[in-house]
């Protein structure tokens, strides 16, 4: 193997699509790079063998098949997004365009981009886009495997942010109901269901009114939009509330009871709910009668099994034995729960679709498919190795080699060594406990906690441990409950009974996770002991527990008023607390924070999203890759999102025993990345004097004279059409047969006088007539002058033609330049611009600002700005900008000022051909002179790091079209646009156009 360790196994951006690999042979994964993105692959389930205690995963070329839906879906979706996402609706073009745009200070990962896009283009434009195919061959799924429940599942690896995605999908569908309250396509209602309660309160940020709502900390929604977000009804609940209760008459009856009364009884249990009952119960929030979106998280717990009818090949529970029977009963029965659930939720209320999400979508073993087979209704997957490739989740180190004489790699192949010495599951009464441990056991503990040992006192040192970050994190995921406990009594300590009846309390054989010092329990324990025994017995917890986290209990017991308003917090018990201990391990300032090891029977919950992780210690049999992945993702989050100086991530690691994990083997260190500081950005309740309201624009209006137009152009009016946004040719290929070439030939004959036809339209349409005063007297004039444009004005490079002036992003480009070209016959009042506002909530003000930013900040003058933080752009600050604010802060004339991060005030323009929002830097507002006039003044701070592109077609447009039509509405005051290139005169700059302003000359004119 040693030939085959690769030293930094990120290779790909996180934030853009991937686009190398690495190539695997009939030997496992090689070093050798293929410099394209590798293909949506599975690895070919076969059965297992009868006498099974571990299955050797390593996986080759030869066990690899594509994912051919996958890939062909994936196609599609590539060149929507290259054609900058046509057939979609304005508010899904501007989400899109939002989570895309690649200046934004809290980036969303590709993996998450890419999950949601395809969800959008299935629903909106492949039909339109000529690929209903792919609608048609998911309905043909959804009949066979789901009683034509409407399932698209979404694959994506443990780590990589199926959360996010979730919240981008409510997004995109809520806003799109408020838009066109009509568009069947769209639902603001929503049942979100986990697979039990640790993932259900985890998934809390998707709700909007949630103090840590991702709609705001990973900023997914513009400002602007946010106030329509709160439309969404989200229900959020775990798949065993589908199961039937007893009705108000069946509770307190014994089981006997209730059968001898409804033993004569013909149709429904009286003493038990109907399945509409139920989906009353559970959607009672939801409210209304019309279909509503289900995202599924975990969604591979969700499935309609072929027990009846196996497909040839699997195993169902008859053929299964001994725990692995039990294991696959019990979920097969859950499966039942939640898929009957689901169907009876459709059955009342209609389901638009179901979006199902999860890292391991496979039919697991007893469903009576063959295990680890994929969905047949995934329609994208970006895999763990994918997500290793692209740095988003820590690289599983595993063992490969050792000095013991032996075939194997001992702590690779640990479960092998030690099954026959460990207690089996549900032998009853044992005397295993801490001193039975095997030694290949002890061995690996104290092996791995050797490594452990010095990434904790690395941590310590570092940075993050000074300022009290969380330490990292040891787990330990063992077969048993009886097995579990002798670990943690090894690993933590115990109590023992001595011969004259005195107890005294042992401390644990690793000394940074041991809960017992000088013969005393720990206050707060570094390592806590999870089963689903405790959990459900609600062990209490010590006083001296109780007394050393008083503020992260209290932080809580407030946390659980805000979440269930109405309950007594005497409800809270120390079940209650216990599992928010578990659930906040690595999380600063929470009852988990001082955790730093977790033993755990059987898997940690999965949504345990801990990102501490950096230890993993398997005791317990793994027949399968699914087994391997789910475990092994309990300690794949990363810590550090900062990029390195290439933009890519650094690579983090969790070293893992135990499991036979051989995706990819490296002995490479982790690079330190120091942390970013995060700071929240928002408006200050105390400073609401100082806050700024402006108008919110979509576009403009010409008000023009009835008289004789004519047009003046010049070099700004000159548009070039070139094939560096479209291709002219498109050569396509079967895998047999001729290829052909495509070609845009139909534009390309269309004649001249049509083309200045079309424009002409489009330019009244847009910006002459209005609903009530059509002007259609202006139409033969308007074709005169676009024909005169396009004759003058555009410039043909290489082989492109008139006829792409069609294509509706360039005759919107083409309209604005020559409307803003038309004049009239000398001595005619001049034309008059007048704004057109956005059709809901035209004003914004300062005091929608709430974010979180890791870019350099100024902290803002408390006397003068109604926004704590002045966020400075660029990688390390810009001092422009910071010198721009102090001078803001400085000149006797500005009352307030705020810098237009977050603000949602823009200015609509066009640039190559493209509809754009620009967002100037500073907004300032003026004192008021004596009458009465509010008076705002734009400041753009131009030069430093920002690129020259655009900066003209910007500049221009807030002189000659914002401002003049914002001053000729009249309902905002007087504004004007202040352009600073240089820091050094800004304050002088600044001066010149205040006074310009107060005097109403120049750019705060009406025009």
């Amino acid at each position: 193997m040693t030939d085959r360790v690769i030293d930094n196994p990120i290779i790909n951006s996180p934030y853009r699509p991937p686009s190398r690999h690495f190539a695997f042979d009939d030997a496992g994964i090689t070093s050798h790079i293929e410099e394209f993105r590798r293909r949506s692959e599975y690895f070919v389930p076969v059965p297992r063998p009868r006498k099974k205690l571990q299955l050797e995963l390593q996986l080759t070329a030869a066990d690899i098949r594509p994912n051919q839906q996958v890939n062909e879906i994936r196609e599609r979706v590539e060149l929507w997004r290259r054609k900058r996402y046509p057939n979609v609706t304005p508010t899904t073009r501007r989400l899109l365009e939002y989570w895309s745009n690649p200046e934004r200070d809290n980036p969303v990962l590709f993996c998450q981009r890419e999950a949601a896009e395809t969800a959008i283009f299935l629903a909106e434009s492949a039909v339109k886009s000529g690929d209903v195919w792919i609608r048609n061959a998911i309905d043909v799924q959804n009949t066979d495997h789901n009683d034509g429940l409407p399932r698209v599942a979404l694959k994506m690896a443990t780590g990589s942010g199926k959360t996010v995605v979730m919240a981008m999908l409510i997004a995109w569908q809520t806003l799109n109901k408020v838009a066109a309250p009509t568009d069947n396509r769209f639902a603001k209602r929503f049942l979100v269901v986990s697979p039990g309660i640790t993932i259900r309160d985890r998934l809390r940020v998707l709700l909007p009114e949630d103090p840590q709502n991702y709609y705001r900390e990973r900023d997914l929604v513009p400002s602007d939009l946010k106030g329509a977000l709160g439309q969404a009804k989200i229900v959020i609940t775990n798949f065993h509330t589908f199961q039937l209760r007893d009705t108000k008459e069946g509770k307190g009856l014994h089981r006997t009871t209730k059968e001898l009364l409804a033993g004569g009884t013909i149709g429904a249990n009286p003493f038990q709910e109907t399945p509409a009952q139920m989906v009353n119960r559970v959607c009672r929030e939801l409210g209304g009668s019309a279909g509503i979106v289900v995202l599924n998280d975990e969604a591979h717990h969700c499935y309609r099994g072929r027990i009846e009818d196996p497909e040839e090949g699997a195993e169902t529970e008859a053929k299964l034995t001994g725990e692995d029977k039990a294991e696959a009963k019990d979920r097969n029965q859950e499966a039942r729960v939640w898929f009957t659930g689901l169907r009876a939720i459709q059955a009342k209320l209609g389901i638009k679709t179901v979006f199902d999400l999860s890292a391991t979508p496979f039919f697991l073993a007893g469903s009576g498919y063959r295990e680890g087979t994929l969905f047949p209704w995934a329609v994208s997957d970006f895999s763990l190795i994918d997500a290793i490739e692209s740095g988003i989740v820590k690289i599983p180190r595993v063992p490969v080699d050792d000095d013991r004489v032996s075939s194997t790699v001992t702590y690779s192949h640990l479960w092998p060594e030690i099954a026959a010495d460990l207690p089996k599951k549900g032998r009853g009464r044992t005397e295993f406990g801490a001193d039975n441990l095997p030694s290949k056991l002890e061995g690996a503990l104290r092996s791995l906690y050797g490594s452990y040992e010095k990434q904790f006192q690395a941590w310590a040192e570092s940075e993050a441990g000074q300022r009290g970050d969380p330490p990292p994190v040891f787990i330990v995921v063992c077969s048993n409950t009886t097995v579990s406990k002798a670990v943690f009594d090894w690993i933590a300590g115990r109590e023992k009974i001595l011969g004259d009846g005195t107890t005294i309390c042992l401390p644990g054989k690793l000394e940074l996770f041991s809960n017992v010092l000088d013969e005393r329990w720990i206050p707060r324990p570094p390592t806590i002991l999870v089963d689903s025994h405790q959990l459900e017995s609600g062990q209490s917890l010590t006083a001296d527990f109780r007394k050393t986290a008083a503020h992260e209990i209290e932080t809580f017991k407030d946390e659980y008023r805000q979440r269930f308003p109405g309950r007594s917090i005497d409800n809270v018990t120390d079940e209650d607390i216990l599992r928010e201990v578990m659930n906040t391990v690595g999380k600063r300032g929470k009852l988990g924070e001082h955790v730093r090891c977790v033993v755990s029977v059987s898997m940690l919950t999965e949504g345990w999203d801990a990102n501490t992780v950096t230890h993993i210690l398997g005791v317990r049999a793994f027949g399968t890759q699914l087994l391997c992945e789910q475990v092994v993702g309990r300690g794949l989050r990363r810590r550090s999102y900062a990029v390195d100086e290439n933009g890519m991530f650094t690579p983090e690691y969790a070293d893992v025993y135990g499991v036979p994990f051989q995706f990819i083997p490296t002995v490479a260190k982790t690079r330190d990345l120091n942390l970013k500081p995060v700071h929240r950005v928002a408006a200050q309740p105390d400073r609401a004097h100082l806050a700024i309201t402006f108008p919110v624009l979509d576009g403009y209006r010409v008000e023009l004279p009835d008289q004789r137009l004519f047009a003046q152009f010049d070099e700004q009016d000159r548009m070039t059409l070139a094939k560096h946004d479209l291709p002219m040719q498109t050569q396509v290929s079967g895998i047999v047969g001729l290829p052909d070439m495509h070609d845009l030939e139909q534009l390309r004959r269309v004649r001249p006088q049509t083309i200045a036809f079309q424009l002409a339209r489009v330019v009244l349409e847009r910006h002459v007539a209005t609903r009530e005063d059509p002007k259609p007297w202006y139409f033969p004039q308007l074709v005169e002058i676009a024909r005169e444009w396009l004759h003058q004005c555009v410039v043909l490079h290489d082989d492109t033609f008139p006829g792409l002036l069609l294509i509706s992003e360039y005759a919107e480009a083409a309209a604005n330049r020559i409307y803003r070209a038309v004049a009239y016959q000398e001595g005619d009042r001049h034309r008059r611009i007048q704004p057109v506002f956005r059709s809901f909530d035209h004003v914004g003000s300062t005091t929608a600002v709430d974010f979180s930013t890791t870019k350099e900040v100024y902290e803002a003058d408390s006397e003068s700005c109604h926004v704590n933080y002045v966020v400075l752009d660029g990688p390390s600050g810009n001092t422009w900008e910071r010198a721009v604010a102090q001078a803001l802060e400085t000149l006797p004339s500005v009352s307030a000022y705020v810098k237009n991060d977050h603000l949602g005030f823009t200015i609509p323009y066009t640039h190559n051909g493209r509809s754009r929002k620009y967002l100037p830097d500073f907004l300032a507002r003026l004192r008021d002179p004596g009458d009465g006039v509010a008076r705002t003044l734009i400041v753009e701070v131009s030069g430093g790091h920002k690129p020259p592109e655009q900066t003209q077609e910007k500049a221009q447009t807030s002189r000659e079209m914002w401002v003049p039509a914002v001053n000729n509405y009249g309902g905002f005051g007087r504004w004007s646009y202040c352009e600073i290139t240089d820091p050094t005169k800004a304050k002088l700059d600044l001066t010149g156009a205040i006074a310009a302003l107060y005097q109403g000359i120049g750019l705060s004119a009406a025009g």
